[in-house]
């Protein structure tokens, strides 16, 4: 073969590859697969991964717990304030109603809603039953 085969194989072209070229594209590899190995590893690190969401999940927790907190103490505020001024109103009858006619109200609303008076008398009876057996074992 002569050189003029040689030349006519490789369509008339015969220049060598960029030596910096390939160098360049090469680091590149080295690169990328640098790269794609460390998020294989990240992947296969179960206890980081474990550790990782353990933390996101108490992080988000607290967050919570703390939001939480924020309402109950806001609305605690609100109740605060309407109790204090239905204790105020309540103060204020009392001190200007006389007593037979406080008995009288006490009386009426117990007709109106007997409920609150049958359950402490259950009270009341239940406890009286509690100390009669624990009476009853000594």
């Amino acid at each position: 073969m002569t050189d003029d085969n040689v030349n006519a194989g490789n369509n008339g072209n015969a220049a060598k590859p960029d030596l910096t070229a390939l160098r360049a594209d090469i680091q590149q590899t080295r690169a990328e697969l640098g790269e794609t190995v460390q998020v294989l590893a990240a992947r296969a690190d179960v206890k980081a991964r474990a550790r990782e969401q353990v933390e996101e999940t108490k992080q988000r927790a607290r967050e919570q717990v703390e939001e939480t907190k924020q309402r109950v103490l806001t609305r605690a505020a609100t109740v605060t304030g309407r109790v204090r001024e239905a204790a105020l109103g309540a103060t204020g009858h009392v001190r200007e109603t006389p007593p037979r006619e406080l008995a009288l109200e006490a009386g009426s609303r117990v007709r109106a809603n007997p409920f609150p008076l049958v359950l402490a008398f259950a009270g009341i009876a239940a406890v009286a039953g509690v100390i009669l057996i624990m009476r009853g074992r000594r």
